[in-house]
């Protein structure tokens, strides 16, 4: 793709190393672009996701931060389990950050699915980190509040070509970008080599087997860090009112809402989310 921005290439090109962590009989992976002796930067992907999905974004910050990544389990790298909770999520952030020794003044930045399970991580661990960073994610108004519906496990679709496979990729809760490079980078990431021929990563049982622990909304209100929301303005996932309504429940909640943006915000303006995360961080270590 000739219109793909020099940046993307930069970031994406800036080499990681690797490692795993063992949580509860699992390993889980973890990707880092700079070494200890810096505050931390952690990010979280969301559901179905994976590290890669902040290999145009963490680079960005590898030169003022302690840089990580990881795959909760279940998804990308890591293994799959039995059975999966909100705590156990919460355990794994916990020892990613142990493991790469990164200080009480990391910061999380989490996405959708892994900001609530980041909002479990600092009620369990409310001396750990120095801040979090809710992007498209939190606690959601009442009124939009939706019963959880378990997704039955069918057989995974297996393909026959990794093209094919990529061709396949679609985002999840279903939207649009324009950011097409972003998509094709993502999906190259998220396919797994078997026997029969190719499948996604991300276990197809997660969410039968996921057990909910802890109460968002008491989570929210006992974080004693600071905290950031970032919501798309255009998202279906999260609203302007389920903003304001997070702010009711923690007054010190700092709000933000990207334009033009939906619920993968990072990829439907990633530069504009680099710098208005950029601007939280700044003034998070200002004061």
């Amino acid at each position: 793709m000739s219109d793909i921005p020099d940046w993307f290439w930069q970031s994406t090109e800036t080499e990681s190393s690797a490692g795993f962590v063992e949580v509860d009989d699992a390993d889980i992976k973890y990707r880092h672009w700079s070494d200890v002796g810096k505050p931390g930067l952690l990010f979280v992907h969301g559901h179905g996701a994976h590290s890669h999905w902040w290999d145009f974004i963490a680079p960005t910050y590898k030169d003022d931060y302690q840089t990580v990544a990881l795959d909760l389990s279940g998804m990308g790298d890591s293994d799959h389990r039995d059975d999966y909770s909100t705590d156990l999520f919460a355990a794994e952030i916990v020892a990613v950050a142990d493991a790469m020794q990164m200080p009480e003044d990391t910061v999380v930045v989490a996405h959708s699915f892994g900001g609530m399970m980041s909002l479990r991580t600092f009620a369990s661990n409310p001396n750990r980190f120095k801040g979090l960073v809710l992007v498209d994610s939190g606690v959601k108004h009442p009124d939009e509040e939706k019963p959880k519906e378990v997704e039955r496990w069918s057989r995974p679709k297996v393909y026959s070509s990794k093209e094919i496979a990529r061709s396949r990729f679609r985002l999840r809760p279903p939207q649009q970008c324009e950011n097409e490079y972003l998509l094709q980078y993502i999906a190259r990431h998220s396919i797994d080599a078997i026997d029969e021929g190719f499948i996604w990563k991300f276990d197809e049982e997660l969410n039968e087997r996921m057990q909910y622990t802890g109460d968002l909304a008491d989570d929210l209100k006992a974080l004693t860090v600071k905290c950031a929301l970032i919501y798309g303005e255009n998202s279906e996932s999260f609203t302007s009112k389920s903003a304001q309504y997070m702010k009711e429940l923690q007054p010190a909640l700092d709000v933000h809402e990207l334009a033009d943006a939906q619920h993968h915000l990072f990829l439907d303006q990633p530069l504009a989310f680099m710098d208005l995360l950029s601007s939280i961080l700044a003034g998070w270590r200002a004061n």
